[in-house]
């Protein structure tokens, strides 16, 4: 993947300045700048045994019905006075497999710490360079990206890794193709239009992968993309009023590309907001946003590599900067903590470093749920709509002055029929 796309130039010195940057990759390709002369195509490794009966493959073969998605658990309706779990979604912008290896890492990191994450697939991953010509970005000539195409090699280990992280009970999203940012046809001067049109060329280029590549003897993906995706995030958080509204015209659940603070999300446009969130920065006056590119904006600059001798130091501010948010939620309102990555080795890795400490330190502890987005969404669904509102009047930080018991007494009403969670109906 040699394409690389250039990082927004000036350091951001406040956390509201830092959100506007969030998610500007500096990608070479895939999720973080797979070396050139790698070896060439490579079969795509078989997918675990599935029942035969259980599959249904979908167009060219590329993706495939395989049934429900495993690991997935049945959410519950909070008990009267039951203080809620502590949500943690770490998530993965551009999602891919390169040389660095970093998706397959975290999948070993996820599973050994019971967690499972979102990851923000890039659709022209998918797509080898040779036919990048089939992707046709809005206000953009064909055939244009700004983090480039990928190679086979790169399109079959990508697709492994996303197979397995979907059996392991992980979520595919997207992070749509082209990531174009800025004012020069940027997603944020995209209309409702040409953002369904972004959206159907991301799944395009997801259910033809095979016929893109040749590989047609490869084993499909085991889900059905048109539905399993139901939620994104927009490039530097850019174009989120227009997306949005295309998104909920599509069907699509939750929107994850705006900035939040730690309290309890609601309904934005009918798709739940789950924004990103600013969490306290150590050794500064304001807070940073959960994600390692404004952490390393807000560090290093526009130099994806910085001075040696302070690295380790900057990866240890991001660790105990998440750490923070998350005790300050955990001993607090206990709202979802959200936070936001790319499979990159900027500033030596230190920020790969600090996501899988915080990933250990805090996944293991009583009470705290390591969820992807589609499980949080699930979860909120399933909950009294009184009770979610009843959360919502928590400031950041703010535990029940009266205690859980006390503060969430109310016997909720019965979830509506249909709704995750709700009791079986007899007849």
């Amino acid at each position: 993947m040699a394409a690389t796309q250039r990082i927004a130039a000036g350091a951001v010195v406040a956390a509201a300045v830092a959100a506007s940057l969030a998610g500007c990759a500096t990608g070479t390709g895939g999720s973080g700048g797979a070396e050139e002369g790698v070896p060439g195509p490579q079969k795509v490794k078989p997918a675990p045994a599935v029942p035969k009966s259980a599959v249904r493959l979908i167009g060219d073969g590329s993706t495939a019905y395989t049934g429900a998605q495993p690991h997935l658990p049945r959410p519950e309706r909070l008990k009267p006075g039951q203080k809620p779990p502590q949500f943690v979604v770490f998530s993965w912008d551009g999602a891919g497999e390169d040389s660095q290896r970093l998706f397959s890492h975290f999948r070993k990191v996820s599973k050994a710490n019971h967690a499972t994450m979102t990851y923000f697939l890039s659709g022209v991953y998918m797509l080898p360079e040779a036919k990048a010509d089939l992707y046709r970005p809005p206000q953009h000539s064909p055939g244009r990206s700004d983090i480039g195409f990928n190679d086979e090699r790169g399109i079959a280990d990508t697709v492994e890794q996303l197979r397995m992280a979907w059996l392991e009970g992980n979520e595919i999203g997207t992070h749509f193709n082209g990531h174009f940012c800025g004012k020069d046809g940027g997603v944020g001067q995209w209309s409702v239009e040409e953002w369904k049109d972004e959206i159907a060329q991301a799944k395009q280029f997801v259910r033809t992968w095979k016929t893109n590549t040749g590989m047609k003897n490869a084993a499909p993906l085991p889900f059905d993309y048109d539905k399993e995706l139901i939620g994104a995030r927009t490039p530097c958080l850019e174009g989120q009023k227009n997306f949005m509204k295309a998104a909920r015209e599509l069907g699509f659940r939750y929107d994850t590309s705006g900035v939040n603070n730690q309290v309890w999300p609601g309904k934005k446009e009918g798709l739940w907001d789950l924004s990103m969130q600013l969490v306290p920065f150590p050794g500064h006056h304001y807070e940073q946003l959960t994600m390692d590119y404004n952490f390393m904006v807000n560090q290093s600059g526009t130099k994806t590599q910085g001075d040696p001798d302070k690295q380790e130091f900057w990866g240890d501010q991001m660790r105990d900067g998440l750490l923070a948010g998350f005790h300050r939620a955990y001993d607090g309102n206990r709202a979802p903590l959200i936070i936001g990555n790319h499979f990159e080795s900027w500033n030596g890795g230190v920020y790969m470093r600090a996501v899988e400490e915080v990933v250990e330190n805090v996944c293991n502890k009583p009470d705290v749920r390591c969820v992807s987005f589609r499980q949080l969404a699930d979860w909120l669904d399933a909950q009294d709509p009184q009770t979610l509102a009843t959360l919502r009047t928590l400031d950041v930080g703010e535990a029940p002055k009266p205690g859980w018991a006390s503060f969430l007494h109310g016997g909720p009403a019965p979830a509506p029929k249909g709704v995750p969670g709700a009791p079986a109906v007899r007849r």
